[in-house]
């Protein structure tokens, strides 16, 4: 109960102060709250059966309770300008590591984004850090990311790359690339009641880390893979997801950490 105190301390910490990430929509969302200097607010809660992070559980498979908000600033550039704005924003999860133990995970982020070619494309750059305030400092569990993000909208389907850098990456590993491509398209053509709509997915991604025994891992990088249905209906995202990594069982300190298993999230937005 501490830990959900915590969060959503976190939360209303960052809603208060105008910290600032984005959604990926340009027009405002269903649900959100006004923002000082003409932005707005989202927030969401997920209950997640595991947190899966890179393919890897973060939550040694248990199930996983989490809490964000986010924040977009109105558009920095004239009218007949590409639409250009500030995002920014704050996630809260609990997490379990073995040898560590548990404790919380407090991600903050902020950048820029635009949507250029009548919307179709969106590039972003920000920067991501990741705290963990309740493991010790001398484990280095704590660091930070740049992220380079870009989506294109075909119609059918929205084809997205993101590319990730670390200088100092989690757990003493030193400098990282995270590399990974994601196809996302709605089944429109499926028929479901309550006006439900489903949407399918898939995602291929690339782990490289400098130094790879600092975390146990058996090679520099690492292949990580995820597909996934996702189902709206009643204001509520349902996942039903299936993730792999290609690190073997004695790669993954004799755990079933890495090794390819489903989940279910659901997910609410307000």
């Amino acid at each position: 109960m501490q830990k959900v105190f915590r969060l959503a301390f976190c939360a209303m910490l960052w809603m208060l102060c105008g910290a600032s990430i984005a959604r990926a929509d340009d027009e405002p969302p269903p649900n959100y709250w006004p923002a000082p200097f003409g932005g707005r607010f989202n927030a969401n809660f997920t209950f997640a059966s595991d947190y899966a992070a890179n393919g890897i559980s973060n939550t040694q498979l248990g199930p996983a309770f989490q809490a964000g908000m986010d924040y977009r600033s109105p558009n920095l550039l004239p009218r007949d300008q590409p639409p250009l704005w500030l995002y920014g924003s704050v996630f809260g999860s609990n997490v379990s590591f073995p040898n560590i133990g548990g404790g919380t995970e407090i991600d903050l982020s902020a950048g820029l984004k635009m949507r250029l070619l009548a919307d179709r494309l969106s590039l972003s750059l920000g920067y991501i850090r990741y705290l963990f305030p309740d493991i010790p400092a001398h484990f280095g569990w704590s660091y930070g990311e740049v992220e380079l993000k870009a989506d294109y909208d075909f119609g059918p389907a929205t084809v997205s790359g993101r590319l990730r850098y670390s200088s100092n990456a989690q757990g003493g590993v030193g400098r990282s690339w995270n590399k990974r491509a994601l196809v996302s398209a709605p089944l429109s053509f499926v028929k479901l009641p309550f006006d439900a709509r489903m949407r399918l997915y898939g995602s291929l991604g690339d782990f490289w880390g400098e130094k790879p025994e600092a975390v146990g891992l058996p090679a520099h990088d690492y292949l990580y893979w995820q597909v996934g249905l996702v189902t709206s209906v009643w204001g509520l995202d349902v996942t039903l997801a299936y993730t792999d990594t290609d690190i073997a069982y004695e790669g993954c300190g004799y755990t079933r950490l890495c090794a390819a298993r489903a989940f279910f999230s659901v997910t609410k937005v307000f």
